[in-house]
């Protein structure tokens, strides 16, 4: 994607754990000539040789993960908290405009087979589960249930390049107290997201 350079984040560790927050991502390949795309989790993990990688499923219906073998490459996009930015809070004249966190993510997929998707569904449901007062395990779900777990295509993806967007008022640093305080008064949970990052990126340098 389009990013300025000053908008890039560069910081691999900063950006690895903003993707493993935020992992419903979606997963965007070519099928048929047509641009396709899967809201669907994208787990950040490693694979046996230490290489960043990501896993993920869809289901077996969706066409997707048919034009997999003949064009491995996809892109997964992860958004993180966005907002608008009105230029009434600059000290000077300036048109509005939005701040917001995106990463894009290319690489090669392959897909998996039953076990392995068994073994890392299975691991996915202990970790989300883990919170909750009766948590549900797939190793204790009966046979018809599991039904629906051997209906989704599994994968992983071989990360080739991570591209980062932080658009965060930068260039306007001189702003950004007003900018910070008029967010973090606003109703919608983006800006006051976007308010909140701001003023810890401010208190870090």
């Amino acid at each position: 994607m389009y990013i300025p350079q000053h908008y890039k984040n560069e910081d691999l560790s900063e950006v690895k754990d903003f993707i493993a927050a935020h992992s419903f991502g979606i997963l965007v390949n070519d099928l048929e000539g047509k641009p396709w795309a899967t809201h669907t989790p994208l787990e950040l993990s490693t694979d046996n040789d230490g290489r960043d990688i990501l896993i993920g499923h869809i289901a077996k219906a969706n066409p997707q993960w048919r034009a997999f073998s003949d064009n491995p490459t996809v892109l997964c996009i992860f958004n993180g908290a966005h907002s608008y930015v009105s230029s009434s809070w600059y000290k000077e004249e300036e048109v509005p405009t939005w701040n917001y966190i995106a990463v894009h993510v290319y690489g090669s997929v392959e897909i998996m087979s039953e076990e392995e998707v068994f073994a890392w569904l299975s691991s996915l449901v202990d970790h989300h589960e883990a919170g909750e007062k009766e948590p549900v395990s797939l190793h204790r779900m009966s046979d018809a249930t599991l039904r629906q777990v051997r209906g989704v295509m599994g994968f992983r993806i071989r990360i080739d390049e991570i591209q980062a967007a932080y658009k965060l008022s930068q260039g306007r640093e001189e702003d950004h107290p007003r900018i910070i305080s008029e967010l973090a008064s606003k109703k919608d949970q983006g800006s006051r997201e976007i308010s909140q990052i701001m003023k810890k990126r401010s208190a870090d340098k």
